[in-house]
């Protein structure tokens, strides 16, 4: 590329409308060109976040962004994370390091726009050091309630003087609607933004679609940079949490049959504000693995793992296991000597007392007295990328807790500890480390009394190459790359119409 620095915003008619893994394969196809790229959100709200090498907290999409483009992710790439804790507040992640929980009131009321320029000098920076820096919004950019504090739409887009490519879902109907609503409520000066559109998830025979697309031009004078078909497996990394209820819900697996004679059915319960269930993707990429997500007790009868995962509110979960009778279900499985593993938040839960005067403030609260830990809440987060050894294999984890546990006995499991079949560690990622998951595998298995046996040969790694590289096999397939190109080194093209009534 002749000119270093260009750039893109990746927008969407709608949350869940495909900007993450479309800035993804943009990010991969450009990398596979020799382009020197990186990914930016410049706020992101996500309770799967990941840590960098520096230590820093950024959201699990942008550092699989980073992945895409081959790059070491950085707090640079998502300056500003938001952590629900509830209906109504966050923590606030700023450069990577919590500042505070603010309402969402407080946040729109003042507190978005003092970011406005740490935000702006992040996407500096790395337009400064890449060739191309692909940015992708949050929501719709037309939000015409936020407009006035937004810094991830067209706040950026603005401040940056970059094109925007409008994502829409064509597989949740009105799309074409969609797209020229949101071009319509948008101010004359974000509208002259607006470069175009790229169709998502479309099932069926394009030719079809054609004159809409072209009728859609006619209406707003933009084009269409592509339509992507739909396409399955590409479920990776989401950002806000599976939004509908997760009773029965599977997660994406490689559809490959299992090497013995027993499939292993891992039941992973569903708690309130659950946090990097990504954590459990690494067992649904074996073969002959099942995970589902659960919220009754009657659920986990036939599972062989019971995975109680992360969550951003531990004294809440406790909480709901207790009323929905899936904290008995648990003691009995200890009691039956079943496998349970908690992690983060889940670990904290399985212990004797939780001590929380910093997340809930709830004080002393009485854990389901599974492991011989007890976890008091510190103010300063734990944000770390630990390397360890258990079950005689190399693991490689990170760390994202407030809560500091003390393990008083049971046989040492990474960080925390086992009792019989409980196992409980704050390591997130662990079992993306291929010897130890299958080292696991074949404990739960036995455990479980089932002749289910590991693939020798799955690399969690190289499945996630293989889904980033499809991911740009659609843009460069689908897309019209040379005037993505375009308007990546270009810029902004001149000439597009105002569409009525504009930004009220």
């Amino acid at each position: 590329m002749g000119k270093r620095g260009g750039g893109l915003l990746v927008a969407g008619t709608t949350s869940d409308a495909g900007k993450s893994v479309v800035t993804a394969g943009i990010c991969r196809w450009l990398v596979r060109k020799g382009v020197k790229v990186a990914p930016f959100k410049a706020q992101n709200m996500s309770l799967n976040s990941f840590v960098t090498r520096e230590g820093a907290e950024i959201g699990r999409a942008q550092a699989m962004q980073a992945a895409a483009a081959r790059v070491e992710p950085s707090a640079l790439m998502n300056p500003v994370l938001l952590k629900p804790g509830g209906d109504r507040s966050s923590q606030v992640v700023l450069m990577g390091k919590p500042v505070g929980e603010l309402s969402a009131r407080g946040y729109h009321s003042g507190r978005q726009e003092q970011l406005f320029g740490t935000v702006t000098d992040c996407l500096e920076q790395l337009r400064a050091t890449h060739d191309a820096v692909i940015c992708e919004g949050a929501g719709s950019p037309a939000e015409i309630n936020l407009r006035r504090t937004d810094i991830v739409n067209m706040g950026i887009a603005r401040a940056g003087r970059l094109p925007v490519v409008v994502v829409g879902d064509i597989d949740r109907g009105g799309v074409f609607a969609s797209f020229f609503g949101t071009t319509a409520l948008l101010s004359p000066e974000d509208q002259e933004l607006i470069a175009g559109y790229l169709v998502n998830k479309f099932r069926g025979d394009v030719s079809l679609l054609e004159p809409g697309l072209e009728m859609l031009r006619g209406l707003t004078g933009r084009r269409t940079y592509g339509v992507l078909p739909f396409a399955h497996g590409l479920g990776i990394d989401e950002e806000d949490g599976l939004r509908v209820s997760l009773r029965g819900a599977v997660r994406e697996s490689v559809v490959a049959p299992p090497l013995g004679e027993d499939v292993l059915r891992v039941a992973v319960c569903a708690v309130p504000l659950m946090s990097n269930f990504t954590d459990v993707d690494a067992l649904a990429a074996e073969p002959g693995v099942i995970v589902r997500f659960v919220d009754r007790p009657e659920e986990l009868a036939d599972a062989d793992l019971v995975v109680v995962p992360g969550t951003r509110g531990t004294v809440r979960a406790l909480a709901w296991l207790r009323e929905r009778g899936l904290a008995d279900a648990l003691v009995r499985r200890a009691a039956e000597d079943r496998p349970v593993l908690g992690i983060c938040g889940g670990f904290q839960l399985l212990g004797e007392r939780v001590e929380d005067e910093v997340e809930s403030r709830a004080g002393v609260v009485e854990g389901l007295g599974l492991l011989p830990v007890r976890v008091r809440f510190a103010a300063e987060k734990t944000l770390e990328r630990p390397v360890g050894e258990a079950l005689g294999e190399r693991v490689e984890g990170y760390e994202i807790h407030h809560g500091v546990a003390e393990v008083l006995g049971g046989e040492p499991f990474l960080d925390g500890c086992r009792v019989g079949s409980v196992w409980g560690t704050h390591w997130h990622g662990s079992l993306e480390s291929d010897a130890f998951r299958r080292a696991f595998l074949r404990r739960v298995a036995e455990a479980a009394g089932r002749r289910f046996v590991p693939a020798p040969d799955t690399s969690f790694a190289g499945l996630r190459e293989e889904q980033l590289d499809r991911l740009g096999d659609l843009i460069e397939e689908h897309a019209d790359t040379d005037a993505l190109m375009r308007l990546i080194e270009d810029g902004i093209p001149a000439g597009a119409p105002f569409i009525p009534p504009g930004a009220p």
